[in-house]
């Protein structure tokens, strides 16, 4: 059996190279494209919480929160909330505490780890990457975290990829709209 890191990593890749996310790497986001992302981790985070993380340093909405209020306190505002956003949310709604513990490993792996290079790329202080006590949250999820999981991140890869491509999509007729 391949560890869960092999297992995933041809959907870790394309995540990676999805456009939205080399324009979020690259500090190419606009205060409004990355305030309709945190809208779009908002929802998800809140589904996962709401059914329990392996560490209380790892709860992120309230984080998430802050930097979306950051955001509108300049000016700019969204409560867009993508199709691909609701059928991730309404996915993880129907799971069990062991089986979101893929996507916990999955989502807040990526913010901790990928995050902390997006962090200086986004237009915000970004708070929802900073961790109090990042080496316990690591831990864990380090704890709990099973080769047999890799089906399920792998799931939670598609529907993340199938996120990062309609915000790619939305933010492009956000754009469009604005040359009329």
């Amino acid at each position: 059996m391949l560890s869960l890191k092999e297992a995933i990593s041809e959907k870790h890749s394309k995540a990676e190279k999805m456009p939205f996310n080399k324009k979020m790497f690259a500090g190419l986001l606009t205060k409004q494209d990355y305030l309709i992302y945190l809208n779009q981790e908002l929802q998800i985070f809140k589904a996962i919480e709401r059914i329990g993380v392996p560490h209380p340093s790892l709860n992120r909405v309230e984080k998430i929160a802050e930097d979306i209020n950051e955001l509108n306190a300049q000016g700019n505002h969204s409560d867009l909330i993508l199709k691909s956003t609701k059928a991730y949310v309404d996915y993880l709604s129907k799971l069990t505490y062991e089986q979101v513990l893929p996507h916990v490993y999955l989502n807040y792996m990526g913010i901790m780890f990928g995050g902390q290079m997006i962090k200086k790329a986004v237009p915000s202080t970004g708070k929802m990457y900073a961790f109090d006590h990042l080496k316990e949250a690591i831990q864990s999820i380090r704890e709990v975290q099973k080769d047999e999981w890799a089906e399920e991140a792998n799931r939670g890869f598609d529907f993340n990829i199938d996120i990062l491509t309609e915000l790619g999509f939305e933010t492009n007729m956000e754009y469009n709209q604005l040359d009329k």
